[in-house]
């Protein structure tokens, strides 16, 4: 009975651990900062009755282990996107399982269900919101706006927000998909001008980048620095330096050969 004790409570240790292990992978792919997915894991684990854990995360693992007993697993983190849905919905659902609104095994259950399934805003809504986003932009970074120039800038933007969609869906070299989709808009701004849709290529192309501009990841990363998480802030930081050199290679592609 003892030794039928001790497995099972080994087996709800490990349950615990897998389910720290799966809100801050959810967390950290969708591009929570490395703070608030320690803390929502630490939670969950103290919550659960793991009194002591070990939590250490970086963009691309997780390891969680016991101070007392010799446990520790291990999680990969292999894609990275920006859903702040399912960010919150882990963060609500950690919350309701410290009020005690719901059990542990509904909190697992849930989490399996946030990582299969979360509902996301269809497609012409995102192309919608690329296109808002960089004929607004526009105005604000070039300090000047054009009539004629708006309705272009949004449907460059929306064309690289399109190409960098479907070319991430066969390639996670995000290098190229930025690139690729910074040539895709500059060239519908250099034929939009050429054509007499527009005036200046300049403004186009400056509102046109807005959707793929890796603002997030800049932000996050800055964050992760002030709160003294280095190997992440580090990580984040070269990986949005990266995302913006990538933009400007396709820009100056443009300008090379076109211009």
């Amino acid at each position: 009975m003892t030794m039928e004790i001790q497995r099972q409570v080994a087996n709800y240790m490990e349950q615990v651990m897998d389910a720290c292990i799966l809100a801050g992978r959810l967390m950290i792919a969708n591009g929570s900062e490395m703070y608030r997915v320690e803390d929502t894991m630490r939670r969950i684990a103290q919550n659960a009755g793991l009194k002591e854990p070990v939590i250490f995360t970086t963009p691309t693992g997780i390891f969680v282990g016991l101070q007392d007993r010799p446990l520790t697993s291990l999680g990969t983190v292999t894609q990275r996107v920006l859903n702040i849905e399912k960010i919150s919905r882990v963060n609500n659902l950690s919350r309701e399982f410290a009020a005690g609104e719901i059990d542990f095994y509904q909190l697992y259950a849930a989490l399996r269900d946030v990582d299969r399934a979360t509902p996301t805003f269809p497609l012409w809504l995102q192309c919608i919101g690329a296109a808002v986003a960089s004929a607004l932009l526009m105005i604000i970074f070039a300090g000047q706006y054009d009539w004629l120039d708006m309705p272009l800038a949004a449907v460059a933007g929306t064309a690289g927000y399109l190409v960098a969609y479907y070319l991430g869906r066969f390639t996670k070299v995000y290098f190229i998909t930025q690139t690729v989709a910074a040539l895709a808009c500059g060239i519908v701004a250099y034929l939009g001008v050429r054509l007499g849709l527009g005036h200046s290529i300049d403004n186009i192309i400056l509102g046109g980048v807005m959707p793929l501009v890796p603002g997030v990841a800049l932000t996050t990363s800055i964050r992760d620095l002030l709160a003294g998480d280095l190997l992440s802030g580090i990580a984040r930081g070269v990986e949005a330096i990266l995302s913006a050199i990538a933009i400007g290679v396709g820009i100056a592609l443009i300008f090379r050969f076109l211009m």
